[in-house]
């Protein structure tokens, strides 16, 4: 159950463009949906992520699969920020 959700539903799809080019940037294969790129990380790490429910996901391989996703998304925010306060 996710429970990060957003506080403006209308941002979704602005934040998966942003999750898909930045997710790019890093090398990952990025198609037609940018939050895939979980399942490429979980499977570098050996981490057993399927589509559907992943009840048997420990909260240490989760973080391990969702942590360079969200991490460089805020990189890549801060770094937006920085410019525009540039400006």
């Amino acid at each position: 159950m996710a429970r990060n959700k957003i506080l403006i539903p209308e941002a979704r799809k602005g934040l998966d463009q942003l999750k898909g080019r930045v997710m790019k940037e890093k090398g990952y294969d990025v198609n037609d949906d940018p939050n895939d790129v979980k399942y490429e990380i979980a499977d570098e790490q050996d981490i057993p992520l399927h589509k559907g429910y992943n009840g048997q996901l420990t909260s240490e391989d989760a973080g391990k699969i969702g942590g360079p996703i969200g991490g460089n998304m805020v990189k890549e925010m801060v770094k937006m920020a920085q410019e525009q306060m540039k400006k």
